[in-house]
């Protein structure tokens, strides 16, 4: 049971057991509330010991929500999930970007076998971490409405907004890994939508009803932020306004961020009307500036920072990510070849995505490229350091060009990706390619390379061959699809999810 993976870890807050997150009857699987690694702290853990703190004592006051919800970003910078597996781990190597990995790691996983030990924990943990992070959102979202009175100006809307937001972030991820293409089956059983702390068993929701519910948690989050975000409303915010504490909007699930992930949720779902609105509304924002050619030249900016709508602040990020994974020679790294990468870029080595993210190989692995998009910044300011993207404007001008191609407007497609080109320092396309649909798809590979969108891409198109592997087919053998935890079904009758 998904309990047995927390045994271990004292809970930083209070020991909540929660639904079975199994199927539509039967059994039960107790989670074991815990947050991980709790940003900024301290002070309040001194009331009592961890162990010891209980719910009423967390959610008296507006500094413990605050700690609640950082808790649950927190908790997400973890290798099992956003630091690593989620992003260019697990996920990198399924959507095979890298030409070297760690083969005790990720051998089997490069054989889309899930039923191995070593991919069957990776997926366990995606899932046990998900729900352990929903779970925590949850405990906040019992509480928030009853002490409303408690938050000044607009906290409250904004700690309410983020929280909703990222409970379907959160959500939309494990549908994406566990939920069968919405291109293939959208009433296809997926996952439970838990949305609260209880004892009853929450049913499993076909793909369609997980979306929907995305959606839902996704549009109150939407109204709540337009109407308190101070990135929407231009409050001015300082260092000395409640310390700060809605400075770094890029760092939390922003009133964008909500747009940006709705645009890729109904790109998921089919529905590019609604997907192209809210990638037009982040685009307009002009609130997500292009990198520059001087900070990426200097190192000052390896992840494009500027162009985050939402990133995860990374504390140890050189020390776990660049210097263990990204450093030549050593059997843990990922690398691509020069060929390999010559070709990803049709040999425009001019792409700055080219020129300033990768590092050479040396030696014997002199042909090897490492990425560079996790080292630390050259920079003292915080605003370029730590951060690990998981939404960036670039996405939003794909999916627009998609959108547009789709909808028969070839001329503003390739409108569109040409911005997307001319800030990587390409030249203009004159002329539609004559296969627009694999362009785009080869832009989001130079795009979003070891950030762990690639397969999700691949399954949201339903494509038989992945870009490098084209002798598995990944539809007929259903490898998009991750098989549901066995703790987690073998107490209960579960329909099949692939």
């Amino acid at each position: 049971m998904i309990k047995t993976l927390f045994d271990n870890i004292i809970p930083l807050f209070t020991k909540v057991t929660t639904p079975s997150l199994t199927g539509r009857a039967g059994g039960g699987s107790a989670l074991l509330l815990c947050l991980l690694m709790l940003m900024s702290c301290n002070s309040w853990l001194d009331v009592q010991p961890r162990s010891q703190v209980e719910d009423t004592e967390l959610f008296e006051t507006e500094s413990g929500f605050k700690e609640a919800l950082a808790g649950v970003y927190s908790s997400m910078v973890t290798t099992r999930t956003y630091a690593k597996e989620m992003t260019f781990g697990f996920m990198g190597v399924l959507g095979r970007e890298w030409d070297y990995f760690s083969q005790s790691q990720y051998e089997d996983a490069s054989a889309y076998d899930y039923e191995a030990s070593i991919p069957t924990n990776y997926i366990r943990e995606i899932w046990a971490n998900g729900y352990s992070g929903i779970a925590n959102v949850n405990n906040l979202l019992a509480h928030i409405d009853e002490h409303e009175t408690l938050f000044s100006r607009d906290n409250y809307g904004v700690i309410k907004g983020e929280a909703l937001a990222l409970r379907a972030f959160l959500h939309f991820d494990l549908l994406r890994c566990f939920g069968v293409s919405f291109a293939v089956n959208p009433d296809q059983p997926a996952i439970p939508y838990s949305t609260a702390l209880s004892y009853r068993v929450f049913p499993q929701l076909t793909v369609r009803e997980v979306a929907e519910a995305v959606l839902k948690d996704l549009a109150e989050a939407e109204a709540l932020l337009k109407a308190h975000d101070p990135i929407v409303t231009e409050r001015e915010i300082t260092e000395s306004t409640d310390n700060g504490y809605l400075l770094n909007r890029e760092m939390h699930l922003n009133y964008y961020a909500v747009r940006g992930l709705q645009a890729r949720v109904y790109m998921w779902m089919g529905d590019y009307v609604k997907a192209l609105e809210a990638a037009n509304e982040v685009i307009a924002s002009d609130l997500f500036p292009w990198a520059t050619v001087a900070n990426l030249q200097s190192g000052v900016d390896h992840s494009m920072v500027t162009e985050q709508l939402f990133a995860l602040n990374n504390l140890t990020m050189t020390a776990d990510i660049a210097d263990i994974y990204f450093t030549d020679g050593t059997t843990n790294s990922f690398a691509v070849t020069r060929d390999r990468l010559l070709e990803y870029f049709d040999r425009a080595t001019r792409d700055y995505r080219y020129t300033f993210l990768f590092r050479n190989g040396s030696g014997a692995n002199a042909s090897n490229r490492y990425l560079r998009k996790y080292d630390e910044s050259g920079s003292s300011s915080a605003f370029y350091r730590y951060k690990m993207p998981l939404l960036r404007v670039a996405e939003m001008y794909l999916i627009r060009s998609e959108v547009q191609f789709r909808q028969g407007d070839n001329e503003a497609a390739l409108a569109t990706l040409n911005e997307l080109r001319v800030a990587r320092n390409l030249t203009r396309l004159t002329a539609m390619p004559a296969d627009f649909m694999l362009e785009l798809i080869r832009e989001y590979r130079r795009e979003f390379l070891g950030e762990g969108q690639l397969f999700f891409l691949y399954k949201r198109l339903n494509r038989e061959a992945i870009l490098t592997n084209p002798e598995v087919n990944m539809v007929e053998e259903k490898l998009y699809t991750f098989p549901l935890p066995i703790t987690e079904t073998e107490a209960a009758q579960r329909e099949a999810n692939k």
